[in-house]
C-alpha cells in the first residue's frame, strides 16, 4: 500500500514565488523538516510535537515568520487546512491533500495579484463585492438548511476576515474556511449545495 503524502504550500516573501512540497507522513513524524524555497531565502518549518503540529510559516504579506499550530490528527487526515497572517489575514499556508492545495495556492496567487495591483488602498475586505457576494450565497445555502458539521450539529456562527469566512460550530468548535477574496472563490462556492463543517468529534 502506498504510503499517505500531504502537500504543504507557501509563497516565499524573497522571490513572492509558490512553494509546494510533498512529504510522506513517515517523514514528517521522523523528524522536524524543513520546506525551503528553491531561492534559498526562505523556508518553512514543521514539527510533529505529539498531539499538535508547530509550523513556522514565511509570511509574503508582512515579511514576518508566523508560528502556528493544529493538531496532529488535522495536519495528516484533513483534506485541507489553511493558515493565515493575523496582519493581513490572507492565508499565508496550505496543507493537505495534493488537488486541495493546489487549488488553493491558486486562489491565493489571483489575490496576492490583486492586493499588489490595488497597492495600499485597503477597505474591510480584499473584494468587497466578493464578500458581499460570497456572504449572500452563504445565507441562501443557510435558508435551506445546507449547512451542518460531521459531529451532527446544524447549529453554527461565522467569522468574517479580510479575504475569507469561517463557520464554526456551535457544538464542537469544528470549521470550515470559505475564501472570498476572488471570482474564482465565488464560483467555487456557487457550485455548492451543501457544506460540511470539520467536526472535532463524531
Amino acid at each position: 500500500m502506498a504510503e499517505e503524502l500531504r502537500t504543504i504550500a507557501y509563497i516565499c516573501p524573497d522571490c513572492r514565488q509558490s512553494v509546494i512540497v510533498q512529504r510522506s507522513v513517515f517523514q514528517l513524524a521522523a523528524a522536524p523538516n524543513t520546506l525551503p524555497c528553491p531561492c534559498g531565502k526562505s523556508a518553512l518549518k514543521v514539527e510533529l510535537m505529539g498531539d499538535w503540529v508547530k509550523l513556522e510559516v514565511p509570511c509574503a504579506y508582512c515579511g514576518e515568520s508566523h508560528t502556528v499550530s493544529c493538531r496532529t490528527h488535522d495536519f495528516l487526515h484533513r483534506k485541507g487546512l489553511a493558515f493565515s497572517c493575523q496582519k493581513s489575514g490572507l492565508d499565508c499556508c496550505y496543507a493537505g491533500d495534493e488537488d486541495t492545495v493546489y487549488a488553493a495556492v491558486r486562489r491565493l496567487e489571483e489575490a496576492m495579484d490583486k492586493l499588489e495591483t490595488e497597492g495600499p488602498q485597503r477597505g474591510s475586505f480584499l473584494d468587497e463585492v466578493v464578500m458581499r457576494e460570497v456572504l449572500e450565497e452563504l445565507r441562501d445555502i443557510a435558508q435551506r438548511g445546507g449547512i451542518s458539521c460531521s459531529c451532527g450539529s446544524k447549529e453554527w456562527k461565522m467569522a468574517i476576515h479580510y479575504s475569507s469566512v469561517d463557520l464554526i460550530c456551535a457544538q464542537c468548535g469544528g470549521d470550515l474556511r470559505i475564501p472570498a477574496a476572488t471570482q474564482s472563490d465565488l464560483a467555487d462556492l456557487c457550485c455548492k449545495q451543501t457544506l460540511r463543517l470539520h467536526g472535532t468529534r463524531g
